[in-house]
């Protein structure tokens, strides 16, 4: 019993801020599926086949559409991840929005990728203020379990990348096309990857007091060229659980160069904090 508290405070901790009220003030900066149900067999080259993969898409464009479920302490959220992305030239737009079950309300975040620079903003605040804010790409940390840093997809295939105990699945379609099933878990050092000092602390405590990682579980399938068409990262813990589920289509076609917005206000990372950043 103490063992499935501990677990379920973990998936908590992640999802403290998830609310509609806190995300209306995502990064304003301080004043001054459940896991696999059977077990493979592993292959012992199905773990480079999972990194060549995610190394090939991160070099690639992509239209990005992400789910992101969030369940715990009988509240159920989501929040959808869309747009395109040219990952290795650093260019795109994304979309972010969060909904609460049963509130009919819906909290956006656009963000804007160009030139090793992140720009965001929220375009309806309660208190008119819909500027834009920025901050460097490679700096940009995450606050949440299974969330990328300004919702990053690059960061995602960095942590499919780390999989450990990989094993083939099977084949599957997916969106029409073949793809190669595979599935492994996820560390304690991929879960916190670039994960905001005080927020990882927390992960390791819990981590330590149950004494072995959290029940982290990542699905991937990739297309016969070789590049990922489709990330399922799972951590599940009785009646709480997130699941963020991407699909990434149109790989390789190229991403129009955004305006880039004009009066941005650069804010430092650690003043960058709620659920639709990450």
């Amino acid at each position: 019993m103490r063992r499935s508290l501990v677990l379920v405070s973990a998936v908590v901790l992640s999802c403290a801020a998830c609310s509609t009220d806190s995300a209306e003030k995502p990064h304003r900066p301080a004043k001054a599926s459940a896991g696999p149900a059977s077990s493979p067999s592993a292959s012992v080259d199905s773990g480079s086949v999972v990194r060549a993969a995610a190394a090939a898409t991160a070099k690639s464009s992509a239209r990005i559409d992400q789910k992101i479920e969030i369940r715990a302490d009988g509240t159920n959220m989501a929040l959808a991840v869309k747009g395109s992305i040219d990952m290795p030239g650093g260019k795109g737009r994304l979309t972010v929005n969060l909904s609460s079950q049963g509130s009919g309300k819906t909290v956006s975040l656009d963000e804007v990728f160009t030139g090793g620079t992140v720009y965001f903003r929220m375009p309806e605040e309660k208190n008119g203020d819909t500027s834009w804010r920025s901050l460097p790409r490679d700096k940009a940390e995450s606050h949440y379990l299974l969330r990328s840093p300004v919702n990053d997809p690059e960061h995602l295939l960095r942590q499919v990348e780390r999989m450990r105990g990989v094993s083939k699945v099977g084949e599957e379609s997916v969106n029409g096309a073949p793809t190669v099933h595979y599935r492994g878990k996820l560390d304690h050092e991929t879960l916190t990857l670039r994960m905001a000092a005080d927020r990882r602390a927390k992960f390791t405590e819990v981590r330590d007091k149950v004494g072995s990682d959290l029940p982290a579980v990542a699905d991937v399938w990739i297309g016969r060229d070789g590049r990922i068409v489709r990330t399922r990262l799972d951590c599940a813990m009785g009646v709480a659980g997130i699941t963020a589920t991407m699909n990434l289509t149109d790989l390789g076609k190229p991403v129009e160069t955004p305006t880039v917005p004009e009066d941005a206000a650069a804010v430092p990372p650690n003043a960058v904090g709620g659920p639709l950043t990450g």
